[in-house]
């Protein structure tokens, strides 16, 4: 099968300032890819479309928090009544957070999953019947390894990409007829502030960060072949597809093996009552 040409494609990216979404950003535009970046930083959203500008590209910005249902419609309205199509749905933005499930508080498990899970369905529930109408499109959804695995003080941000892998696996069958691709990619660590922002809970000391890390680079380039020759799933970095399906075959062999790994996170000193017991 031939691959597909992203020239003129109208493709819309989130958390498009920084990291994985900065950094496809880049790649799509040298495909010559009409690109709608979408975050909350003005300053550094405007800085990037001025990159793409300079260097030939077309790139257009919205500065909205998705948090909020409205904005993620506002995004899908504007790039409609700019373009009169989407052909590509990037659901990039996300927070990540360091805290124990047991103190979480619930504003937090809120707010992290209207950005991480409920923002992406929101605009494909928005973007599908626009793709079904204009004969197919593509929508991918960046989830992570971890929500393949949950990690130790990392549970809720795991939860949502749990949640947003078993939307995308079912959605992708629900529009396999009408000639709309869904793609999940699971980036293990990756080089961007994504790691600096991630905001703590009853989790005092750093630790960290497992495994490979990634430049945020090598993310936008398997994103881009994707494009180009759609798959269901895929692992930038290949390796961490074994720890997948490790998890999947012999979960319990995977924690002895966590457990010695993390040992670090079960070390780190919670901020209220007392340490975890490390066996």
């Amino acid at each position: 099968m031939a691959k597909r040409q992203l020239k003129d494609k109208v493709i819309i990216i989130t958390g498009a300032s920084s990291g994985i979404g900065r950094a496809t950003a880049l790649a799509l535009a040298r495909e010559q890819a009409r690109l709608v970046l979408v975050a909350r930083r003005r300053e550094l959203l405007d800085q990037l479309v001025e990159q793409i500008r300079s260097r030939g590209g077309s790139a257009s910005a919205l500065v909205l928090d998705l948090r909020l249902r409205e904005n993620v419609e506002a995004m899908i309205t504007a790039t409609v009544g700019q373009f009169g199509r989407i052909d590509v749905l990037i659901n990039n933005a996300g927070f990540g957070y360091y805290g124990s499930v047991e103190n979480t508080p619930q504003s937090v498990v809120r707010e992290i999953f209207d950005l991480n899970f409920e923002a992406p369905l929101v605009a494909a529930q928005r973007a599908i019947p626009i793709m079904r109408a204009q004969g197919g499109g593509h929508i991918v959804n960046i989830s992570s390894v971890a929500g393949k695995r949950g990690l130790p003080f990392s549970g809720i941000y795991s939860s949502t990409k749990f949640a947003l892998n078993g939307l995308s696996e079912a959605l992708r069958l629900e529009v396999r007829s009408d000639n709309i691709d869904v793609t999940i990619v699971n980036p293990a660590g990756t080089e961007s502030e994504f790691g600096q922002n991630i905001r703590r809970g009853d989790v005092a000391l750093p630790f960290k960060p497992i495994g490979y890390i990634q430049p945020a680079e090598a993310v936008a380039e398997s994103i881009v072949a994707c494009l180009k020759s759609p798959k269901v799933e895929i692992y930038p970095y290949r390796k961490s597809r074994l720890f997948a399906w490790l998890n999947t075959i012999a979960p319990s062999l995977l924690d002895r093996i966590m457990l010695r790994v993390v040992r670090d996170r079960l070390s780190a000193r919670v901020i209220e009552g007392t340490h975890p017991r490390i066996p």
